[in-house]
């Protein structure tokens, strides 16, 4: 059974997101701030933390790089970390911080349930849903 942890201070986020996972094959922890994720992770046994953006008192690209400073002199164990974002730009950010995934809101359960069972296989996702599609101007050039 893995163990993920739902890191939001909307108590309506986090409600969302059980609704989604819950299930016999995951253990769902709940925090509201960031301190408390860094706090639960270092204690060991999370599998996946799942970061809201937007997070109080320390949003999730801060909860990120916190972790992956933790991990890189052996204070916490490596744990991979699911970014929900709040608009198509903030990609970048999830890029910089070291986030394995992000899944961009509105949320869709079909998309996070991908994305939560991607990441537990030890994968990357990238939720690709709202990307511009390719425009093409004027004549083909191949021949």
């Amino acid at each position: 059974m893995a163990t993920v942890l739902l890191a939001s201070d909307l108590e309506s986020l986090r409600r969302e997101l059980r609704t989604m996972l819950e299930g016999p094959d995951l253990l769902i922890e709940e925090v509201a701030t960031g301190p408390d994720v860094v706090s639960r992770v270092k204690e060991g046994g999370v599998d996946l933390v799942i970061v809201d953006l937007q997070i109080g008192s320390m949003g999730g690209m801060a909860v990120c790089l916190e972790l992956r400073h933790e991990e890189s002199y052996g204070a916490a164990e490596p744990v991979s970390v699911l970014m929900l974002l709040d608009r198509r730009p903030d990609v970048f950010l999830a890029r910089r911080s070291g986030a394995e995934g992000f899944v961009v809101k509105p949320l869709d359960p079909q998309r996070v349930r991908a994305a939560v069972r991607a990441l537990l296989r030890g994968e990357d996702y990238e939720d690709d849903s709202l990307r511009p599609a390719t425009v093409r101007v004027g004549p083909s050039t191949s021949q």
